[in-house]
């Protein structure tokens, strides 16, 4: 018997749950417990409200929230109290706002959307109400794995960037209602999320190299199958749509291996299946990410992330 998907389950916290002289206290916790850790200031003069509503699509971020004026730092030393390298795309909904990262500003004004890096040091300056939703990628969901330099830059509210930002949205929406097809956007969300990098890094196609370009679409299709336990060179050359010498250059122009890239993916999906699933045994989540069996799943998630499977599942790094 068919049963429609469940809808993905969304947590709101909200200032209006808590006594008015515990709201701000309250909202800096939340918000360190949802993006990254960051010191939070409230403007002072009237007293704070404000509200998130978060969930969680194999392992992206989804956080929209409305809240009153505030300021927003990362500093070096919270940056170094954390385990997560992930970028935030912040996308302004209503009121305005200042983003100030790697000697870059970024005004947010409704539409836009702007990244951040959370490697480094940023400060948000918000002086009145407003709302946003920030999407939050580990970095290694991404093909432009290093985004300093998209970090402090914003698409504007017009043209492509209001396209990206609108799938973000609507796609956020959507998993209120049907989780089975926002699932099966995501990838396409990380896709634009890409090349909204490349964009604000000044790097965006028709500028970028060819060999640019086919890196990104290679990398893109082994996204999308790297849990295929039959993924291989010719497979991945084939879907592409390109033959395997003109693969491995593309890739080796960035010093990359596709048994690397593969084996990272395959890791990745472990690492989140290991975080959200810890009763699961190592064997089926071998086998639900593409691994020969747990022995090649120990032998890889020690080559990417130096500690076993079960050592990230005792220590949940990263996990607050």
């Amino acid at each position: 018997m068919n049963t429609c998907p469940r809808p993905v389950a969304r947590t709101v916290w909200s200032s209006a749950d808590v006594d008015t002289s515990d709201a701000f206290a309250y909202w800096a916790d939340v918000i360190c417990d949802t993006f990254v850790g960051v010191a939070v200031r409230p403007a002072p003069g009237a007293a704070f409200e404000g509200r998130i509503e978060h969930s969680v699509l194999d392992g992206i971020g989804f956080a929209e929230l409305t809240a009153g004026p505030q300021q927003v730092a990362r500093t070096p030393r919270l940056i170094g109290r954390d385990h997560e390298d992930v970028l935030l795309a912040n996308i302004q909904l209503r009121g305005r706002g200042r983003l100030e990262q790697s000697g870059r500003v970024a005004l947010l004004a409704p539409g836009t959307i702007a990244f951040v890096d959370s490697t480094r040091p940023y400060a948000l300056d918000f002086d009145d109400d407003f709302s946003q939703l920030v999407v939050k990628v580990p970095v290694s969901r991404l093909a432009h794995r290093s985004p300093a330099g998209a970090a402090g830059v914003e698409l504007g509210a017009s043209g492509p960037g209001r396209v990206i930002a609108d799938f973000l949205v609507g796609l956020n929406r959507l998993q209120g209602r049907d989780a089975g097809a926002a699932a099966a956007l995501l990838p396409h969300a990380v896709d634009l999320l890409d090349t909204g990098l490349a964009w604000a890094a000044g790097s965006a196609p028709p500028e970028a190299s060819a060999a640019a370009l086919t890196r990104e679409r290679i990398h893109r299709f082994v996204r999308r199958h790297a849990t295929d336990p039959s993924l291989d060179a010719a497979g991945v050359a084939a879907g592409c749509g390109i033959s395997r010498r003109t693969m491995y250059r593309a890739l080796a122009a960035y010093g990359e291996s596709l048994t690397e890239l593969i084996r990272r993916l395959r890791v990745s999906h472990a690492q989140r299946l290991v975080r959200s699933h810890p009763e699961r045994p190592l064997a089926a989540v071998a086998h639900a990410c593409g691994f020969g069996g747990e022995a090649q799943l120990h032998r890889a998630f020690r080559t990417v992330t130096g500690m076993t499977p079960g050592a990230y599942r005792a220590g949940r790094p990263g996990a607050r």
